[in-house]
């Protein structure tokens, strides 16, 4: 093991969970919008149901053990203390793979996955299916540092990842990602294609090809609706993370009801739930998540990365990307995806595309809400490259 890398175990005083169920139990309401759908945020219902259990039936302590019971680690790079899962593989054929999540999700998305793809046989597969995992926590979120300075965008983070890799001894690897991780993956495999033996991407991010204007299928005729009515009334979110992410760091690192209604939202609106998370989640899964926000205090910093680099990735989905991508590709493409390319469009930036399937249920959070889907789709390809 590289001698900065460390073990780490999470550790809450009692004293941090009660504060957090006093909290919960004083929080003072708004009255319920005016309106009885959504179009004015999330309502209030559903935000105080969750978090009046929250406050009285979540067992923290539980989560923590089970989380502990991974093996976990933290490491120094350029400055910043990276927290990661790695778990290894009985099996000496597996592929080294780093998985990376996004925002509002944590490495806990990954969890229920970590079994199948480190011991695929346990769960039906095959020895060759295995691989070494790594889950590694975006700067910023979770247990790893909050950047005292500027410059920590998608494009260092990459950098981070790669080295990271090398200090666990692999030096080629796959890699996937969802969220931010479908761009860090991305510019990892252009920084380092010799390093990558392919990237799954859940999806691509591909906008619409100009040459096909006029010619759009009925699907991508929906793909650019759909960008249109986010950039009108979705991405609210987005544009106050990316210009002013302190302001709004004030309530969400302050109040837990203020960070459960804005990541309960957005857990509501991407996921393949009919307009109820419950539906795609279960209340646990949404605290055990939401707590790797409110624990470390990260409302701010895991919002800043929108601020470094969402002007980047949103021209990619939306304007195209002059940019090519030529290490093997595997996509996904869930139904309830905020963003949906097609084939075509995707092929002019990832010139080696594997992989390519159109899912028929699940949503943003592909592995946090199917997992035997998101399992079964890194096997797939990853399995193709043999």
């Amino acid at each position: 093991m590289h001698p900065s890398i460390e073990p780490f175990r999470i550790d809450i005083p009692a004293t941090q969970i009660d504060y957090l169920h006093a909290r919960l139990l004083s929080t003072r309401w708004p009255e319920p919008a005016p309106v009885g759908d959504w179009s004015q945020g999330i309502p209030l219902g559903p935000v105080q149901e969750l978090c009046d259990y929250w406050a009285t039936d979540y067992d923290w302590f539980a989560t923590q053990a089970r989380l502990n019971a991974l093996p976990q680690f933290r490491t120094e790079i350029a400055g910043l203390g990276i927290h990661f899962v790695h778990v290894r593989s009985q099996y000496p054929e597996a592929t080294p793979l780093i998985l990376t999540h996004g925002w509002p999700g944590s490495f806990l998305e990954f969890e229920a996955a970590i079994g199948p793809l480190t011991d695929p046989v346990a769960y039906g597969g095959e020895s060759r299916d295995a691989f070494h995992l790594v889950l590694s926590s975006l700067p910023g979120y979770a247990f790893s540092d909050k950047p005292t300075t500027t410059g920590w965008g998608i494009e260092r983070i990459a950098s981070a990842w790669l080295e990271l890799m090398s200090r666990l001894g692999y030096d080629r690897f796959g890699a996937a990602g969802s969220d931010w991780g479908t761009s860090i993956t991305t510019l990892m495999a252009q920084r380092a294609p010799h390093r990558l033996v392919g990237i799954h991407l859940f999806p691509p991010l591909a906008g619409p090809d100009p040459a096909t204007r006029g010619s759009f299928t009925p699907d991508e005729a929906d793909a650019v609706a759909a960008l249109a009515h986010a950039a009108e009334w979705e991405d609210g979110y987005s544009l106050e993370q990316s210009t002013k992410p302190q302001t709004l760091g004030y309530g969400l690192v302050d109040s837990p009801a203020a960070l459960c209604a804005w990541i309960l939202e957005k857990f509501t609106a991407w996921s393949d739930c009919d307009g109820d998370a419950l539906n795609s989640f279960s209340r646990d899964q949404l605290l055990d998540n939401l707590m790797l926000y409110w624990l470390p205090g990260t409302g701010a910093s895991s919002a800043r990365l929108y601020w470094e680099s969402i002007r980047r990735v949103r021209e990619w989905f939306t304007s195209g990307a002059a940019d090519v991508v030529d290490v093997p590709t595997g996509c996904s493409l869930f139904p309830k995806e905020t963003i949906r390319p097609s084939r075509r469009w995707a092929d002019k930036r990832f010139v080696d595309i594997r992989w390519w399937n159109d899912l028929e249920h699940g949503g943003h959070f592909a592995a946090f809400e199917q997992p035997e889907t998101f399992v079964g789709e890194l096997r797939g390809f990853f399995g193709s490259l043999r």
